[in-house]
């Protein structure tokens, strides 16, 4: 089996309200595998953005194991787990969020740029991924020039930019109509097989989960297979 880039081993959340706390995770167990798509489909409330914000490295689980390609983050300290989060972890979310002052090849280079890579190596890299996504032709336009489906290829260029071991997407294809979603899809499902990365994707849209390697949910704070 390959490596595992993400795991949950008994992780419980809960955040406070008012005198007392809402608990979320109670209890989720996940593995995610190298060269593996899971998709996440759940209510509103269940505790998805939870799930991703600890799986990122954005929030921290208040007990349970969580690793990160290899690395044990529970107890690491902040500096190392941005490093980490830096080098080991690509995020989209259901709006791009490019910069709207530069443009799709700077949008795609900048990451690279500030984890030390040279601006030639950086804006090289950046035109081979848009050329992948098949948006090379665009990349001296700025984000406002650029229809929503290609703003979208443009964030999922710059999640892979610095060849991420874990992607993970929240809402990716939300905003856009059923086409252009399923491209950005395909666009994003290549990205994850050809370099080996993993992904965590949540989406409402039961058609793109099923073509995921597997598809999960939360129910009652625990991670439960489903079929769609």
């Amino acid at each position: 089996m390959s490596e595992t880039y993400l795991r949950f081993a008994n992780v419980f959340h809960a955040y406070k309200e008012g005198e007392g706390k809402l608990e979320i995770l109670k209890g989720a167990d996940l593995e995610i595998h190298g060269g593996e798509l899971v998709a996440l489909v759940a209510p509103s409330g269940a505790g998805k953005s939870t799930l991703l914000h600890i799986g990122g490295l954005l929030d921290r689980a208040d007990s349970g194991e969580v690793e990160i390609c290899g690395h044990n983050v529970t107890g690491m300290p902040d500096r190392a787990r941005t490093m980490l989060r830096r080098s080991a972890i690509g995020f989209v979310y259901q709006f791009h969020h490019l910069l709207p002052e530069f443009t799709a090849l700077e949008n795609v280079a900048i990451p690279q740029l500030i984890a030390g890579v040279g601006r030639a190596e950086a804006e090289t890299r950046a035109l081979e991924l848009l050329e992948t996504l098949g948006i090379a032709p665009r990349a001296s336009h700025r984000p406002s020039e650029l229809s929503g489906g290609e703003q979208q290829r443009v964030a999922i260029a710059r999640a892979a930019a610095n060849a991420p071991q874990l992607i993970l997407a929240d809402e990716p294809t939300g905003n856009l109509d059923p086409s252009t979603s399923d491209l950005v899809f395909e666009a994003l499902l290549g990205i994850i097989r050809t370099s080996g990365a993993s992904a965590l994707i949540v989406t409402h849209d039961h058609g793109l989960a099923k073509r995921a390697d597997r598809v999960i949910t939360l129910r009652a704070g625990k991670i439960e297979p489903i079929s769609l």
